[in-house]
């Protein structure tokens, strides 16, 4: 099968680029003007075709759709800035990409959304996932939305970072209460969902939950992540009231007058307060996902 991905050079692009590949589809990825490792690696491997992200040409997103069969949209922001709002990000897209799809006459649709969307969401990053998928299934395509819980894996911006902080520190800031929980899962499963929903028939017009086997706070992830270094650390909790204007100030300064992610946004402090989890049975049933622990994952690649 011939699969159009976007956001092909990024964290979970990369893996399910390599997990395509490996099982013998073709893969078009679409990336933007980039030099990243991740993009030079990419125009090297056999049966991958670099295309240029050009979502302000919808005559060239048609052109990179066409000979392909499925469309996987993997697009998404964590963080805005002043020239990349989560609407454009997010919203307008899906949007293009789900027009040019019918205009191409393809009826494949995988689209990668969050765990936490839906209508009455308290941030801005699920409100707008909830519009893209409401997009995606009144498109009239053959749809399957994912919901991935935490995704951890070699080159992470969670686990590592985490890691970083233990190795360096013997103390570890806990943001917000802690209490809030996830379901961490690799890179590599949800690459293997993405991979399987593909000639899944039953798949078709369903919205998956992925995640892993256990839901965990923040605090038990931090302990996880101590047990598997071997160095245990102290904690300390640092109240969300006293981070958010710290959060405002850097979405202020980075993300409006530098136009540069911001490393922490009310967004995200909001999110950790909630539960980040779901139901994976669905998945277990009909893709045949068997995640493994926070615990086995993590030691796969962490080492003392």
């Amino acid at each position: 099968m011939k699969i159009l991905i976007t956001g092909a050079t990024g964290f979970v692009g990369n893996a399910l680029v390599r997990q395509l590949v490996d099982k013998g589809h073709g893969v078009r990825a679409m990336v933007g003007r980039s030099n990243s490792s991740r993009a030079t690696a990419l125009a090297r491997m056999e049966r991958v075709e670099r295309v240029e992200s050009t979502f302000d040409r919808p005559d060239r997103l048609r052109e990179a759709m066409r000979e392909t069969e499925a469309v996987i949209h993997l697009i998404g922001i964590i963080a805005p800035t002043r020239s990349r709002t989560y609407s454009q990000a997010h919203v307008q897209t899906t949007r293009l990409l789900l027009e040019a799809a019918r205009q191409e006459g393809v009826r494949r649709f995988v689209h990668m959304s969050a765990l936490g969307t839906r209508p009455e969401a308290i941030s801005r990053y699920h409100q707008t996932k909830w519009e893209a998928e409401e997009l995606v299934r009144r498109s009239g395509l053959d749809y399957t939305i994912f919901r991935p819980s935490i995704i951890y894996g070699p080159g992470d911006q969670f686990v590592n970072t985490l890691a970083k902080l233990i190795q360096r520190f013997p103390w570890v800031p806990v943001l917000g209460s802690g209490r809030g929980r996830m379901q961490p899962l690799g890179v590599d499963e949800v690459a293997f969902c993405f991979e399987r929903c593909l000639e899944e028939v039953r798949s078709h017009g369903m919205t998956f939950d992925l995640g892993g086997p256990e839901a965990l706070s923040l605090r038990q992830v931090f302990e996880t992540i101590e047990d598997v270094l071997g160095r245990p650390r102290r904690q300390f909790r640092i109240p969300a009231g006293l981070l958010w204007p710290l959060a405002l100030g850097c979405e202020w300064i980075m993300g409006g007058l530098l136009n540069y992610p911001p490393p922490l946004t009310r967004d995200q402090l909001a999110m950790l307060e909630e539960s980040n989890t779901g139901d994976i049975q669905p998945a277990r049933e009909i893709l045949g996902l068997e995640p493994r622990s926070f615990r086995a994952g993590i030691s796969r690649y962490l080492r003392p």
